[in-house]
């Protein structure tokens, strides 16, 4: 059928309590990029940084040469020279005082730019690389405390001085501002004396600190290496075969840490086990990869030996007392992931995702010990022959429960044979990644995604888009930026475009996920996790990831047939309403089946019901009704 007909809904239905997540807060997508305005202030020219012009600069002042090519995300940018003026990043929406600040530091000499939105202060960052960023503590979106943290998750930005300039008249908010991860706290109104002195010093002493230790190996807080260093090493080490081992140590219950303790004190915690973790790893170098995770790479060792050194590293972290606050002291547990080197993998990249899917399976044991495996190849398995056949793409209709004009769509891959049959992604996907072709695969899918959406954008109603894309795919930092480049070029709008993330992918590489989220928000592309089932490590996923959607898992389709699932259901759409996002169910073949997703709540549902998949794009949405 091609809508679902009002005659479908249930006879004598309850009144509904149950509130849906059909219209988050607005720009509520946008909140891990910095923008989270309420519901009801709306920001003018959200998303759109503002270009100020600075006023002009005192004869004194020195003129702002082109800004510096932004490294890499996740790369710390090289050490300023000792000589080069200061650089100063002014983060405030009052425009009158942040021309004041910006006045200021000109006419001493220093270079200054001003970003008044929450919005765009990373992308700023990157770009100007700015010796220290001072803030405003209230400001619209984030506020300069939420800035502050989001700052110090980039780990290249883990040491960038933040100073606060504010007038709020509270003395426990500079506290407040010091946890969140703040070096400093000056009070408005400021003399211009004060506050180039309290600049120039904190500057000075960073740059002292950056030329006293090598910066392009060791992180300069815990002195252990860089993580770009590490993997540089583990690069070397597949090119030469050397063999040995790589280690991935996770530590656990990192969100309960942080909810209980701050950031701060997180941090604390987190510099404190990886200096355990050096010390258990030593003469093995030891990087932190993440917020809760650390690599460990041992090259050119006997690899019977990596078991040993997988429990060496496990019961240093464990072993130990670790101090939260004082008088507090803290146990610490973790799980160890290793994989030899002599596998053959083709890169760094490969290596690590071992790792990944080893410690998933050390959560599980009672030891937190787990070494990879390579997956056995199925002799049985029919072969596929990627060279012979033509992909399709196909699209399924997503429909709101409540009713909306927004078209919206899966995508859906398929490859046809020489004899014209059809094979489904399920089929084609393993294939290709054994193959090692899952790049040009989610390559191609994307490019006509992106193509269909530029001429719809063109021709009439707006269009979303759902596209599945490989964990291998999001790891090439090339597609990233790729991807990037042809939305600006063609004009598309970001959040026209979902990218779906599968839910067993997300568990295994949910360090590569965060990083190509965090590059593609700005722009406005959003995520939606799917085949989403209830679990420990899943739940955390949805704080996690910056998603703005949960697709369910299939087997939700037959809740209606049984209580406990139904339940479940119910359990998991208020768990995602919680975090404010919205769920979709899927698969949904009968009426039965659509009347228990509607009394559960879901936003979203797609199915033979509503329509089969198809190569055409003319659903009718503004009639389609639950």
């Amino acid at each position: 059928m091609s809508a679902i007909d009002a005659t479908s809904r249930m006879q004598d239905e309850p009144p509904r309590s149950r509130q849906r997540a059909e219209t988050p807060p607005a720009h509520y997508w946008r909140r891990w990029t910095g923008d989270a305005a309420p519901e009801d202030a709306e920001l003018p020219g959200a998303g759109e940084p503002v270009e100020m012009t600075p006023s002009p600069p005192t004869p004194n002042a020195v003129s702002t040469p082109p800004n510096p090519v932004a490294n890499d995300a996740g790369t710390p940018p090289p050490p300023a020279d000792p000589e080069s003026p200061y650089r100063v990043m002014i983060v405030e929406d009052d425009r009158g005082q942040a021309l004041f600040a910006q006045s200021v530091l000109h006419g001493a000499g220093m270079q200054a730019e001003v970003q008044m939105q929450s919005d765009g202060v990373l992308d700023a960052i990157r770009r100007f690389h700015p010796d220290l960023v001072l803030m405003d503590l209230h400001m619209p979106g984030k506020d300069g405390m939420s800035l502050t943290m989001l700052i110090r998750q980039q780990p290249e930005y883990l040491h960038l001085p933040i100073v606060f300039l504010t007038g709020d008249p509270d003395p426990e908010r500079q506290f407040e501002v010091l946890e969140s991860g703040a070096d400093d706290f000056l009070n408005k109104p400021i003399r211009p004396r004060h506050l180039i002195a309290a600049v120039s010093n904190r500057i000075l002493r960073a740059r002292q600190r950056q030329q006293a230790l090598p910066r392009a190996t060791l992180n300069t807080e815990t002195g252990l290496p860089t993580r770009t260093f590490v993997l540089q090493q583990l690069t070397d080490n597949l090119q030469r075969s050397a063999g040995g081992g790589l280690f991935f140590v996770e530590v656990s219950s990192a969100l309960s840490l942080r909810e209980r303790y701050g950031y701060a004190v997180f941090e604390h915690l987190m510099n404190q086990a990886g200096r355990q973790l050096a010390a258990a790893a030593s003469p093995h170098p030891v990087a932190r990869l993440n917020d809760n995770s650390f690599l460990m790479l041992a090259d050119a060792v006997d690899e019977g030996t990596l078991a040993a050194l997988a429990q060496q590293l496990r019961d240093g972290l464990t072993a130990h007392d670790f101090q939260a606050r004082a008088n507090e002291p803290l146990k610490l547990r973790g799980s160890v992931g290793y994989t030899a080197l002599s596998l053959g993998f083709a890169d760094a990249g490969s290596a690590l995702e071992a790792t990944e899917r080893a410690v998933l399976q050390a959560r599980l044991k009672a030891e937190s010990l787990a070494a990879y495996e390579p997956a056995q190849v199925d002799e049985d398995a029919p072969s596929i022959s990627l060279e012979d056949g033509q992909f399709e793409l196909a699209y399924q209709p997503i429909v709101a429960v409540a009713g909306s004009d927004q078209a919206q769509y899966q995508v859906l891959l398929r490859m046809r044979q020489p004899d014209g049959s059809l094979l489904p992604a399920s089929q084609v996907i393993p294939a290709a990644e054994s193959a090692g072709g899952i790049a040009q695969i989610d390559h191609w899918v994307l490019e006509h995604a992106l193509y269909v959406l530029a001429e719809r954008q063109t021709e009439g109603p707006s269009l979303r888009l759902f596209v599945s894309q490989s964990p291998r795919s999001l790891a090439r930092e090339s597609h990233a930026q790729w991807l990037l480049d042809a939305l600006r070029a063609r004009g598309i709008e970001g959040t026209s475009l979902v990218i779906d993330l599968r839910l067993a992918d997300a568990l295994i590489h949910t360090v590569t996920l965060r990083q190509f989220c965090q590059q593609l928000m700005p722009a406005g592309v959003q995520f939606c996790l799917s085949q989403f089932e209830p679990g420990t490590e899943a739940d955390a996923l949805l704080t996690q990831l910056p998603l703005g959607f949960v697709r369910v898992s299939s087997k939700y389709a037959s809740a209606h047939a049984d209580p406990a699932l139904r339940d479940q259901l119910r359990g998991v759409i208020d768990a995602a309403h919680r975090q404010g996002l919205q769920v979709i169910g899927q698969q949904i073949e009968d009426p039965q089946a659509a009347a228990a997703m509607w009394m559960g709540g879901v936003d979203f549902i797609q199915g033979n019901l509503v329509q089969a998949v198809g190569s055409e794009l003319g659903f009718d949405f503004h009639n389609a009704v639950l």
